[in-house]
């Protein structure tokens, strides 16, 4: 008795399924997380000079802090997504392997358009939904959808780094002008009175707060002369037993709310105080204010935004820190 051969997979039918497997692995690109090129920013060399800043910047590189926070954030959701990419490449392996195997012409090359695909794409193909059954089809969407995923992070990640370094350049190249400005403001102790007498009257008790007799000769001027010139709607909270600038006497916090967004009035208000302080902080010596989520440092002069840390006081919307050198 003779039997019938089975149809062979021919030369052609091989290929097809490399060039399948090859377009998966294009299309999905593996980790981000190698050690960097020589091109590339590296994090923990950033971080290497931002030590080497501190002692100028008096250890507050909160900027730095912020932008190292997120860059981190981002590596840890790009390890997650790319260990369920992982997962999913292998599924979806599994589908091109058992269909090249099980069927009898090999793998036909129009099943290949699935790994170039958009997701949506994926289910419009009537040609590629021929080879897939509704599990096998939400399986090779979920991998794509994972991939662009994947992406977005990454050029988040790579987006936060790039703003890191360029924060640490500034910082370097101002490192010498903030040198000079803390021995001169050394040498003064507190601000010279400004023009015109800079406001008239006692401090009113209503705006005397916590920790006003632990507050630095400079802070407390700093502190005076905003009352006076501005004003406040609540008293204005200094020293406070912490590992902090407060700590040391060197921060008060201008209170426009408890705890609260403040009324429209007083968000304004607090405006102005964090506008007064940022536009005196040289003849101050005002080193950063932080107010509504975003910090202004002295040093290169511009409002970066802050992490969420889950409140309105920690986001700084009840009111305004200002940290004096």
């Amino acid at each position: 008795m003779t039997s019938t051969p089975r149809p062979r997979r021919g030369r052609r039918a091989a290929l097809a399924l490399a060039a399948a497997v090859a377009a998966l692995a294009v299309a999905l690109p593996g980790t981000a997380l190698a050690e960097p090129d020589d091109d590339e920013v590296d994090i923990d060399e950033l971080e290497s000079r931002a030590e080497e800043l501190e002692e100028t910047y008096q250890g507050e590189l909160l900027q730095f802090t912020e932008v190292k926070e997120r860059v981190e954030k981002a590596e840890e959701d790009l390890a997650e997504i790319e260990e369920r990419l992982e997962g999913s490449r292998s599924g979806v392996s599994a589908i091109v392997s058992t269909q090249y195997k099980t069927s009898s012409n090999g793998f036909d090359p129009a099943f290949s358009v699935i790994f170039s695909s958009d997701p949506e794409d994926v289910y419009g193909d009537a040609a590629a939904l021929n080879y897939l059954g509704e599990t096998q089809a939400g399986q090779i969407s979920g991998l794509l959808e994972t991939r662009d995923e994947a992406q977005e992070v990454r050029d988040e990640l790579q987006g936060e780094l790039e703003d890191a370094e360029d924060l640490i350049e500034e910082l370097e190249e101002k490192k010498e002008e903030v040198e000079a400005k803390i021995e001169k403001y050394e040498e003064e102790q507190v601000p010279e009175a400004p023009e015109g007498g800079g406001g008239t009257g006692d401090i009113p008790q209503s705006a005397v707060g916590s920790g006003w007799e632990q507050t630095t000769p400079r802070m407390a001027a700093v502190r005076d002369e905003i009352i006076r010139n501005v004003g406040v709607p609540l008293p204005v909270g200094c020293w406070r037993s912490s590992a902090d600038d407060h700590g040391e006497g060197r921060a008060c916090d201008f209170m426009v709310s408890y705890g609260t967004h403040p009324s429209a009035d007083n968000k304004a208000w607090g405006q102005r105080i964090a506008d007064y302080a940022i536009g005196n902080a040289d003849r101050l010596g005002v080193e950063y204010v932080i107010w509504e989520q975003q910090i202004w440092h002295s040093a290169n002069r511009q409002w970066r935004f802050m992490n969420d840390r889950g409140d309105v006081t920690q986001n700084h919307y009840d009111h305004v820190h200002v940290t004096a050198y």
